[in-house]
Formats: structure tokens, C-alpha cells, sequence
């Protein structure tokens, strides 16, 4: 008997939370649970990609060569500079959600509503953003070519210094026609898309431009694309295939086709939680001009909130760090 009563006072001793571990009630664990889980998909996810990465890192896209577009400053590249504005308003985001929680804590509803106001439009700043970067990454800027093998040849000039192909290309009349809905086969429900120019267009003008050369997708020790000279560039571009103008699921006009792949699946994934986030914000942020939380005398469901977009900006650090810096 008064070894059952020592083992009953052990296991309070030990645990000595009741049903509340941790001081933590029912649904801030079921946040805990959900972040522990969610963050071992994008463990999955990202793990993933270095895999893929580390298997082709000879042709992976440079990244500073890729995310280069500014509002309003076309034509004059700023590596990263666009990415980086948006990852510090999406962390300045996660500072007005902690000031929201501590106002939640001192139970100031006027303070907590403008935090969370000031939260919401960060958010819709980062998604806002995040869809005019995949808008220039679909289109493209430069083109490229694929060949027959599946490499893509891009092209320079002298200096190295990237070239469209739109400023070369010659247009020809080569009876090309698109593939609308309405011509196609019965079995073909979606039209295909033809590029702006044709390979033939693009061979003429690049024989009309001496002074061009081809830039291949395989890095040097520098960790630089390596550039063929002016008679190797002419035999690699005579095995030419299909003319590639920014990228998608199938092509990829900046390096190996799994980088768009999996940048469209992660960023669109966490942008899928960043989303989700702004629309509880709203939600919460509704409730509590409601005054909803004064009644229950209690915030606690900004604490809960803020735990899940504190998640989402802290994943970012990671997609941020894997997909644009390293």
C-alpha cells in the first residue's frame, strides 16, 4: 500500500501538469502537434531538393542569375534584392504578431486589432509579391535553347554578358500555326503553345551576329557557366530542338527542369500556408473588434495563431536560405 501511494506521489512529482501539460491548454498542443507534423513535410520537401540538387549540381540554375527582376526597374537586374524585401516584411510580420500576443496578454483591444491589421498586410505583401516573382519566372526573360540531349544552350556576348534571343532572332515565314482547342483532335483538349520564334529563326540570327556565343547549363570550377567558343557554339546549336521562353512543369529555360519543379511545389506550398494564415488572421482579427476575446476575458486564440505564423515566416528562413542563397 505505501508503495502504491510513493509511485502515485512519483508519477505527480513528474508529471504534475494534469491535463493541461506544459501550462498548455487543449488547443495551443493541438497547434504544437500540427507545426511538429507540418514541419517534418517540409523537412520531407526540402531534403528533397538537396538530394536533387547535390545529383545535378553541375547544371543546377544559379540563383542570382535567375531571381534578378525589381518592380519598375526592368532591364537593370538586382540579384536577390527583390526576394530579400520580401523576407524581411514577411519577419517584420512575425515582430507585429508577437506585439499582438503581448497586447493580447495585457488585454489591449485596441492595440491587439492594429498589430494584427498591420500582421494581414504584411502577409498580403509577401503573397502579392511571391506571385509577381513566379509571374517573371514563368515568362522568362532571355530564352534558351534545348537540344535533342536536353541540355539548354543560353547565349551571350563577348563579354558574357547574357542576350535575348528576341534581340537576334530573325522572324522567317515558316507556316507556323498554333494548335487551338477548336482545330485539335479529338483526343487533344488543350492547345499548345508555340514559342515566339522558331529554332530556324533563332540558328539565322545567330549566324547573322558573329560577335554571339553559347553559354552552356554545365558550371566551371568558379562556379560559372561555362562559355563555348564561337565554332563550338555553332556545332552545339545545330543539334537545337525546341525554343524554351521562361519555365514551367516541362521546360525550364534557366538550367535543370527539377529546379522549376521544385520551386513551384515548395514556394507554392508554403505560399498555400501563408494564405491560410492571412484569411485565420482576418477571421481573428474581426473577432476581435467583436470584442469576442474581451468577453471570454481571455486572448489566448492570438497566441495560437501567432504560433502557426510564426511557423510560416520561420519556414521561409529555410526555403529562403535553401532556394536563393546556398
Amino acid at each position: 500500500m505505501d508503495t502504491t501511494v510513493t509511485t502515485a506521489n512519483n508519477e505527480e512529482k513528474t508529471w504534475g501538469g494534469g491535463n493541461e501539460p506544459l501550462g498548455a491548454g487543449y488547443g495551443k498542443m493541438m497547434m504544437w502537434f500540427f507545426i511538429v507534423s507540418d514541419a517534418l513535410t517540409f523537412s520531407g520537401f526540402l531534403g528533397a531538393y538537396g538530394f536533387s540538387r547535390f545529383k545535378f549540381i553541375e547544371t543546377w540554375p544559379i540563383a542570382d542569375e535567375v531571381f534578378t527582376h525589381f518592380p519598375f526597374m526592368h532591364g537593370n537586374p538586382q540579384p536577390m534584392l527583390y526576394v530579400a524585401l520580401m523576407t524581411f516584411i514577411l519577419i517584420f510580420s512575425s515582430v507585429t504578431m508577437v506585439l499582438a500576443v503581448d497586447a493580447g496578454h495585457q488585454m489591449k483591444k485596441t492595440k491587439v486589432a492594429i498589430y494584427m491589421l498591420l500582421t494581414i498586410i504584411g502577409g498580403l505583401i509577401f503573397v502579392g509579391s511571391q506571385a509577381w516573382e513566379w509571374k517573371n519566372f514563368i515568362n522568362g526573360e532571355f530564352g534558351a535553347i534545348e537540344t535533342k540531349g536536353g541540355s539548354i544552350l543560353q547565349f551571350v556576348n563577348k563579354e558574357g554578358k547574357q542576350i535575348a534571343i528576341a534581340d537576334f532572332a530573325v522572324k522567317q515565314k515558316d507556316g507556323r500555326v498554333p494548335l487551338r482547342g477548336n482545330d485539335a483532335k479529338w483526343f487533344m483538349s488543350d492547345a499548345e503553345t508555340l514559342p515566339t520564334y522558331s529554332v530556324a529563326e533563332v540558328q539565322a540570327g545567330f549566324t547573322a551576329h558573329p560577335d554571339l556565343l553559347i553559354r552552356t547549363e554545365q558550371l566551371t570550377d568558379k562556379k560559372k557557366k561555362t562559355i563555348l567558343s564561337r565554332e563550338e557554339s555553332v556545332a552545339r546549336l545545330g543539334d537545337a530542338k525546341y525554343v524554351v521562353e521562361g519555365a514551367n512543369l516541362i521546360r525550364n529555360e534557366y538550367g535543370n527542369k527539377l529546379f522549376a519543379d521544385f520551386f513551384f511545389f515548395i514556394t507554392g506550398f508554403h505560399g498555400f500556408h501563408v494564405v491560410t494564415g492571412i484569411i485565420i488572421n482576418i477571421i481573428i482579427f474581426f473577432n476581435v473588434l467583436l470584442g469576442t476575446y474581451d468577453k471570454r476575458k481571455s486572448y489566448e486564440m492570438v497566441e495560437k495563431v501567432g504560433l502557426y505564423w510564426h511557423f510560416v515566416d520561420l519556414v521561409w528562413v529555410f526555403v529562403f536560405t535553401v532556394f536563393y542563397l546556398v
